[in-house]
């Protein structure tokens, strides 16, 4: 009989059903049993159907060197935030090599509004002084970053801080001229390389360095894009509050799950392409011009969508690719 069974799980739902029936039958259990393990063994064979479809991906990715981003909007979330760090635990227990790359969000704004400074604005941008440098500085590294790290910690995952103006050289940007706030013009890799090569996922702040001494802000998605094209990663995995590219900002059914480089310069001029979006694009473009394999914008706010994007045969983002590589 318990082959029977057996052979009737491998088959339909339907079979499965029919199978447990004539045990209970036989056994004189009651139906609501039948019904509880039936939906157990549902749940564990679609468990097992996630983990079979994972396989090869993970096969795959064993040794990839993969750079996350995230930004401060998710970090905002208690739920999307421990979702996201469950996701790099995962990914670095399969043996995935996993950079971490953060902003500050509102932690900074917090931060600044508790120190009593009253904010300048150039064009609308906030203007980092020295005073507001410092707080930047100390909110980044000696708070955000360790949260981070202490949260994946206690996954076990064997993370560490890395500060950012240890290894990123920034430029002062004149136009508009902000004060202390930079973009990346080298990337030094050696302490992500090391840190990698001794299996810890390096925890790193979106701070710069500049060739005159002074510590500089920088914008975290272009922190996270120079050190991608450094690194030349086989992943870029670029977590926000929004699902990816959407034709229509205002209608999540309209997502690109795949932009290939050649069709960029069209969906500028359409304005698909445009806001917020266009130099998120723009650094993504470049660094798979780069070296950088594949870029995915990913929604944050998706439970565990790190892993459905990368894992997955569908996905749930934008997956940004050049078409020559197929």
């Amino acid at each position: 009989m318990w082959r029977a069974l057996y052979q009737n799980l491998a088959g339909s739902r339907g079979g499965r059903v029919s199978a447990l029936q004539q045990v209970y039958s036989t056994t004189g259990k009651k139906c609501g049993i039948l019904s509880t393990s039936m939906e157990k063994i549902d749940l564990a064979m679609q468990k097992a159907a996630v983990l079979t479809e994972a396989l090869p991906y993970i096969q795959d990715f064993y040794g990839s060197t993969v750079l996350v981003k995230v930004g401060g909007s998710v970090m905002e979330s208690e739920a999307n935030l421990s979702s996201l760090l469950a996701d790099i635990a995962f990914m670095d227990a399969v043996g995935m090599r996993i950079v971490l790359v953060h902003g500050g969000g509102k932690a900074i704004s917090k931060a600044l509004k508790e120190s009593g400074l009253v904010p300048q604005f150039v064009d609308g941008l906030r203007v980092t002084d020295e005073p507001t440098m410092e707080i930047v500085r100390r909110t980044l590294n000696n708070e955000v970053n360790a949260d981070l790290v202490r949260r994946l910690q206690s996954l076990k995952a064997n993370a560490r801080p890395l500060h950012g103006n240890w290894m990123f050289t920034a430029e002062k940007i004149t136009v508009p001229d902000r004060g202390f706030v930079g973009e990346p013009v080298a990337v030094d890799t050696r302490a992500v390389s090391e840190m990698l090569d001794a299996g810890i996922i390096p925890v790193i702040t979106p701070l710069g360095t500049g060739r005159d001494g002074h510590l500089y802000n920088v914008n975290a998605d272009s922190a996270a894009a120079a050190l991608a094209k450094a690194l030349k990663v086989r992943k870029f995995a670029v977590v926000s509050d929004v699902p990816g590219l959407l034709r229509n900002p205002s209608d999540p059914s309209t997502l690109l799950p795949t932009l290939h480089l050649s069709s960029v310069a069209k969906l500028k001029e359409e304005g698909v392409i445009s806001g917020g979006m266009l130099p998120k694009i723009e650094g993504c473009e470049d660094a798979i011009r780069a070296g950088v394999r594949k870029v995915h914008l990913v929604d944050g706010r998706m439970p565990h969508s790190l892993l459905l994007e990368i894992f997955t045969r569908e996905g749930v983002g934008t997956e940004i690719t050049d078409e020559q590589e197929h």
